[in-house]
């Protein structure tokens, strides 16, 4: 069973502009989507176990990502920008740092990692597993083992009818040489 948890992997990538759904597939992928949520995250820091929550919105197209990571009173915590271009993550006053792999950036400057660059995919349900294959979890098929190790648990569902399942809750797991055992979990409160 996995402990608390989130994360990201390899990124699905389906026809540019295509919102049509994957081979056997009763769910479409959305190129564009806006959702926000909760985030709780477990992880190792200097031998030591550390906890955060908070909230988050995302937003993202064909080109773009946007993520606010937000502390529990809505303060923002850190504003992550992904284009084609690179990466740029800003806090407070601080001048923003860029990078061009996301993952790399997030991992380095909040001293955990956030696979932003899966979860673009994960979030709608969407993987490639260990193996290379492409993965349309479900309530029936819930777990995801991906490319670089995270384990994914879609716990549960929002069901909206007469549209197909989306991903409600997601635990994510990954051991890491930075942050030890890191565990996150996603609840999905809003779709847009």
């Amino acid at each position: 069973m996995f402990s608390l948890l989130i994360a990201g992997c390899a990124s699905l990538t389906p026809p540019p502009g295509s919102d049509a759904p994957l081979p056997g597939s009763t769910r479409a992928y959305q190129e564009q989507i806006a959702l926000s949520g909760r985030l709780s995250v477990r992880y190792q820091n200097n031998g030591k176990d550390e906890a955060l929550h908070g909230n988050f919105v995302w937003t993202q197209n064909m080109a773009q990502t946007s993520v606010t990571l937000l502390s529990p009173l809505g303060q923002t915590v850190a504003q992550i920008d992904v284009s084609p271009n690179g990466a740029s993550l800003k806090q407070g006053n601080e001048p923003p740092r860029t990078a061009a792999d996301v993952d790399a950036l997030v991992q380095g400057t909040l001293g955990w990692p956030l696979p932003i660059a899966g979860l673009r995919d994960w979030l709608q349900g969407f993987a490639i597993e260990a193996a290379g294959m492409r993965v349309i979890a479900s309530p029936q098929s819930p777990d995801v083992i991906t490319r670089d190790g995270w384990r994914i648990h879609y716990a549960s569902w929002q069901n909206e009818t007469p549209a197909p399942s989306r991903p409600r809750r997601i635990d994510l797991e990954r051991q890491t040489a930075q942050a030890g055992d890191v565990a996150i979990r996603i609840v999905i409160d809003s779709w847009q």
